[in-house]
């Protein structure tokens, strides 16, 4: 799956021991965690650490992100390595460190194995990840932004980009209009938005509320699949 780098591999070997599988859901900033891996392709290695933060969404690394943050010592060789808790169960899969050095710097990233696990599932079950979308592209509007182009709220997404013949452009969405709310939850994050329209199924509809320079509308948009190497975020 391009979208999360990651893949599944089927190995015809008797005997193997499947390693358990946590719940990165009941994670919390601050447990104790450990990383397997190959770093620098020295041998097997373990470090320790602590989940650092949870949800980072705006790393660059994915189209689709929700890395757990980790300080546990991850060097390239480690990527594709268990991140486990205490309890020897798998909680993530090791993806990429921030270095400017290229080596371990205390900020590591990982997929969280709940992702990793639906992911896993239908990659098995139809050989592709099938995701919704909209067709748009949009900014954060900040107080900055709000007050410089004398929008009429200072939250939501700003609409940049409309994919032609997209469900955005088939339901009227116009580059300007300002989306605050999809299914009536807050959209004022890009990255937490994208995520959120390509968790749901083609074929959904949602209810997006917007505005369009001072008035206000409501438009129902029946979500489609979205295209191979689609370059448009949502």
């Amino acid at each position: 799956d391009p979208s999360t780098d990651l893949a599944v591999l089927k190995i015809n070997l008797p005997n193997l021991t499947p390693i358990k599988l946590g719940n990165s859901s009941r994670l919390s900033v601050g447990d104790k965690i450990l990383a397997i891996g190959n770093p620098f392709g020295i041998g097997q290695t373990v470090t320790s650490g602590i989940i650092s933060a949870k949800g980072r969404n705006s790393i660059g690394l994915n189209t689709y992100e929700n890395f757990l943050q980790t300080d546990a010592a991850i060097n390239p060789g480690n990527s594709g390595g268990a991140l486990i808790n205490l309890k020897g169960e798998l909680i993530g899969i090791s993806s990429a460190i921030y270095s400017s050095s290229g080596g371990s710097q205390g900020i590591g990233f990982a997929t969280p194995v709940d992702d990793a696990v639906e992911i896993m599932s239908e990659l098995i079950k139809n050989g592709s990840v099938t995701r919704a979308y909209l067709g748009m592209d949009a900014k954060k509007i900040t107080s900055t932004l709000a007050r410089n182009l004398a929008l009429p709220v200072d939250h939501g997404l700003l609409v940049s980009e409309i994919k032609k013949a997209s469900p955005a452009d088939k339901a009227g969405i116009q580059i300007g209009d300002i989306i605050i709310k999809i299914d009536n939850a807050s959209s004022d994050n890009p990255f937490k938005t994208r995520n959120l329209i390509a968790s749901m199924k083609p074929g959904t509809t949602i209810s997006l509320i917007g505005f369009r320079g001072k008035q206000s509308y409501q438009a129902n948009i029946k979500l489609e699949v979205q295209p191979v190497m689609q370059s448009i975020a949502y």
